[in-house]
């Protein structure tokens, strides 16, 4: 049986995964190809960077997280979020790491539970978001219009 503190670590890499993940902006930065070819890897590294970095970083101030979300979505993905979910995610993650610091584990479960839920629901709103593959005429409809960029998110490439 793990320790009690690499069970709650666990469990905080799955609440970050959940967070990053019903994230919106995020995920529609990624289902539009903001971040290339290898969006979706990137915004898988940007789980382990993110717990990393709380890890790392001993007391953040909330603004501390923010630029430091700002900074990967702007440098991987040429996005630039102002939609305020940048706060909203900061607290997010800072909540759960300070559940992990009490060692929290059902707390963290039933936190996680909630964020997988949301998660679930805005990647079947992201993809719906998404432009649908159609004929060759529905193609060339599609790029004679501009293309709409989701509010809030802006991509900087």
């Amino acid at each position: 049986m793990a320790a009690p503190r690499e069970e709650t670590r666990g469990l905080f890499s799955q609440g970050v995964r959940a967070v990053l993940g019903s994230w919106a902006a995020l995920q529609i930065a990624v289902e539009h190809g903001f971040g290339g070819a290898h969006g979706r890897e990137k915004a898988e590294w940007m789980v382990g960077a993110v717990e990393q970095y709380f890890h790392s970083n001993a007391a953040l101030e909330p603004d501390e997280v923010e630029d430091f979300l700002a900074e990967v979505l702007n440098n991987e993905f040429d996005t630039i979020i102002e939609d305020g979910s940048l706060s909203e995610v900061s607290r997010q993650l800072q909540s759960l790491f300070a559940r992990f610091q009490c060692g929290g584990g059902p707390a963290l479960t039933e936190a996680i539970a909630r964020l997988v839920q949301r998660q679930q629901e805005v990647g079947q709103a992201a993809a719906q978001a998404r432009p649908a593959q159609g004929s060759s005429s529905e193609e060339e409809e599609e790029e004679e219009r501009p293309e709409e960029v989701p509010a809030g998110a802006r991509n900087q490439g």
